[in-house]
């Protein structure tokens, strides 16, 4: 007697690798995505290394291993992806130091720290990220597309800035209005632009090690937080190189 296969269940049929492969569409989105961002990337790269002006759509398409027409297929133009560049900039800035925050644990205290500290460390302390910085702020004020992007980049700091304040506000028992909140991110967020932009120049006056140090005591001054509020913190940042 020969005993017939067993079949398949049913929901073991609906989890086979068949049913979850990815379509030839969700590769080629994929793909473009991973274009995109080499653009981007060797846009960046480029004008670090040249300069705006020395930055051409053939030296970009030529570091980003892509054809030229992809810049057009992209971004619509050259000048595009340029201005795009600088919202993929001010993102990077801003993601890398909330994905800090995210790994702070669950105290506010900790979340608010590695936020602060992040953005006076590396890879955020960068001499060429503020050169790049640099050679696009001086467009906000002459071009409205520089300015719609610096807005909204700072504007999505002040509201990261604002949700992790407010929490360790309301932990120590401090005014924590939506107009306080605010107003001690837009101070603060003063205070981490200095201390970025001073310590990424790397001109020898302290140590930039010292960096995230500083921002946390400043910080809970700024706050009115009781002492090492934040600063104990500091033993839990990944080391610096």
């Amino acid at each position: 007697m020969v005993n017939k296969p067993a079949q398949r269940p049913q929901n073991e049929q609906l989890h086979s690798p068949k049913a979850v492969t990815p379509t030839r569409k969700s590769f080629q989105r994929l793909a473009d995505a991973d274009r995109r961002r080499a653009l981007l990337e060797a846009t960046l790269d480029c004008i670090g290394e040249a300069g705006a002006s020395g930055a051409s759509a053939r030296r970009i398409a030529e570091r980003a291993g892509v054809t030229a027409g992809l810049i057009r297929h992209h971004f619509g133009s050259m000048d595009e992806m340029v201005r795009q560049a600088y919202a993929h900039l001010m993102t990077q800035l801003t993601s890398e130091a909330a994905e800090a925050a995210r790994a702070g644990g669950d105290s506010p205290e900790a979340a608010l720290a590695r936020f602060v500290a992040a953005n006076v460390m590396q890879p955020n302390l960068s001499p060429r990220k503020v050169s790049l910085w640099a050679t696009f702020i001086g467009r906000v004020d002459g071009e409205a597309g520089y300015s719609v992007i610096h807005r909204d980049s700072y504007r999505e700091f002040l509201e990261v800035l604002t949700r992790l304040i407010h929490p360790v506000l309301v932990k120590h028992g401090r005014p924590s209005s939506p107009e306080a909140c605010r107003s001690l991110a837009i101070a603060l967020n003063g205070l981490i632009d200095g201390l970025w932009l001073e310590g990424s120049l790397d001109h020898g006056l302290y140590d930039p090690h010292r960096l995230p140090g500083i921002a946390l005591s400043a910080a809970e001054g700024l706050l009115r937080l009781p002492d090492t509020a934040l600063l104990r913190h500091l033993t839990d940042l990944p080391p610096q190189d």
